[in-house]
C-alpha cells in the first residue's frame, strides 16, 4: 500500500480513506475515517428526511430521503451525520440496518429503505383458520423484508 497508483486510496465499502507512507496531514485522513466509523458502527438515525435540520446536534444522523434538498441534494438514500459543523454521509450496503427512532423500528437496506409492516391479529368467527393462516404469512413475509428470514 506505498503506492497510491496501485491501491486505491479509499476502503470499497464505506470509503475509510486510507493512509500513505510519508503522507502529510495524517491525522486528517485518520480523524475522517474516525468519523465515517462512529456514523457506521451500530447507527441511529433520527428519522427519515429530505430536508437537513436547521439546528442539529453533534452526532444527530438522518436518512437522507428520495428528493433532499439543501446540504443533502445528491445524496439519497444515505445517511447523514452531522459531526464538527458538517455533515458526513455514507451510503449504505445491500444489508445494512439502522434503527430508527421516530419509528421506534429497524429500517434494512435493499436498493432502498424497508420498514417491516405491521401485523394484524387474526380475530375471531367462522373463518379463524384461514385468518390464522393469512397472520402467519403476514409474519413470514414481514420477518423477510426485515432480513431475519431469508425470502423463499
Amino acid at each position: 500500500m506505498t503506492d497510491p497508483i496501485s491501491f486505491s486510496s479509499a476502503t470499497p465499502r464505506f470509503s475509510l480513506p486510507k493512509l500513505f507512507a510519508a503522507q502529510a496531514q495524517k491525522e486528517v485522513f485518520v480523524n475522517e475515517a474516525l468519523a465515517r466509523i462512529d456514523l457506521l458502527l451500530h447507527p441511529v438515525v433520527e428519522g427519515v428526511s429530505d430536508i437537513p435540520p436547521s439546528s442539529p446536534t453533534d452526532g444527530e444522523s438522518w436518512i437522507v430521503g428520495a428528493a433532499p434538498t439543501g446540504d443533502w441534494i445528491g445524496h439519497e438514500n444515505a445517511i447523514a451525520s452531522f459531526q464538527s459543523g458538517n455533515w458526513l454521509f455514507a451510503n449504505p450496503s445491500g444489508g445494512m440496518i439502522v434503527y430508527d427512532t421516530a419509528a421506534s423500528a429497524s429500517a434494512r437496506f435493499d436498493n432502498g429503505w424497508t420498514y417491516a409492516a405491521a401485523i394484524s391479529a387474526p380475530s375471531g368467527g367462522s373463518t379463524q383458520d384461514a385468518e390464522a393462516r393469512a397472520a402467519i404469512a403476514a409474519l413470514i413475509a414481514s420477518l423477510q423484508t426485515a432480513g431475519i428470514l431469508p425470502n423463499a
